[in-house]
């Protein structure tokens, strides 16, 4: 069962990397950020809020699992029309997983828990890489709540899907990085395994570099990497691999929008995805990996432009 309750986050608990300048510098007091706990069962979630009255609600889903990543760009972007729900996932970042539970029903009870709370019965979802995938699941089980998908660069799938995008960030990273680098990532990755925060750390710093490498120069936010651990990354991963295939959704009653970059990590395996939704807008992002509001914003905001109708007057029509 999904409880909801409010705890007020003390000063020096607010998340530094929220950008509370997004809203304040709009000069509205109805578009304002807001950060608090939301407590479901035994976590305690942290959530920021951009919000802005009378507007319809995104939620963003971060990448990982277990890797905040509070999506600035994004939530510049969006905020212009939408009000926005960014929460760090269980056991990531400032959100507490005192039960070490990293199911899918949990990770999915965690968003009922939140619009329970904000009173929302239907919102749009933003999910990024597992973000993404994340997106899917939750679709899957409460497809009435959704209003939208926006899948930008998602993890192909459960079960066997999982394991085939594995393999491909492997041979992705492994192309990419030099043979110190490699060998660095190969000795976190086992430290990481066998429970070390620090490592992953370590590893993601690596990772983030591989990304960004031919198309930017990698800015390293330290904050959210000191905020990744080892238990939601390991546990989770366990419970995706276990957890059943998606089957193929031919007629949502819900707007779907995928995109990738053209060099992006994922490989064979997002085909599963794609036909798995057979009436998605898709995107092929150019000159763009993983990561395309860094890669080239010009292209991917015009995306989001349409997708969401940004330049609109009104989001009562949007997307129908």
């Amino acid at each position: 069962m999904t409880t909801a309750n409010l705890i007020p986050l003390k000063k020096n608990e607010l998340s530094k990397y929220t950008d509370s300048s997004i809203v304040e510098n709009q000069g509205s007091i109805q578009n304002r950020c807001s950060q608090f706990r939301i407590q479901n069962n035994e976590t305690q979630l942290s959530v920021t809020m951009y919000e802005r009255k009378g507007a319809e609600t995104i939620f963003l889903l971060h990448g990982g699992p277990g890797v905040p990543n509070a999506m600035k760009p994004i939530v510049k972007e969006l905020h212009k029309k939408y009000q926005l729900v960014y929460f760090e996932q269980r056991g990531t970042g400032k959100s507490v997983c005192s039960n070490d539970s990293f199911t899918i029903e949990d990770y999915i009870s965690d968003i009922h828990a939140i619009s329970t709370y904000l009173q929302l019965d239907s919102f749009h979802l933003f999910g990024h890489s597992w973000g993404g995938l994340y997106a899917q699941l939750f679709a899957d089980k409460c497809p009435s709540m959704v209003k939208s998908l926006f899948l930008c660069s998602p993890s192909s799938g459960t079960n066997k899907t999982w394991k085939e995008t594995e393999m491909e960030v492997f041979n992705f990273n492994r192309k990419k990085a030099t043979h110190m680098e490699w060998l660095k990532m190969g000795w976190y990755s086992l430290l990481g395994n066998l429970g070390s925060s620090n490592a992953y750390r370590k590893l993601f710093k690596l990772v983030y570099a591989m990304y960004d490498r031919g198309w930017i120069e990698t800015q390293i936010d330290e904050e959210e990497l000191d905020f990744i651990f080892a238990a939601p990354i390991n546990k989770t991963r366990k419970e995706i691999l276990k957890y059943a295939p998606l089957s193929v959704t031919p007629n949502p009653s819900f707007p779907i929008c995928i995109t990738y970059g053209e060099k992006d990590v994922y490989g064979e395996s997002r085909n599963q995805l794609i036909e798995r939704y057979p009436t998605a807008q898709l995107h092929i992002i150019e000159q763009s990996g993983h990561i395309p509001w860094s890669h080239n914003p010009v292209q991917f905001n015009k995306i989001l432009d349409v997708f969401y109708h940004l330049r609109t007057s009104s989001v009562g029509n949007t997307m129908k």
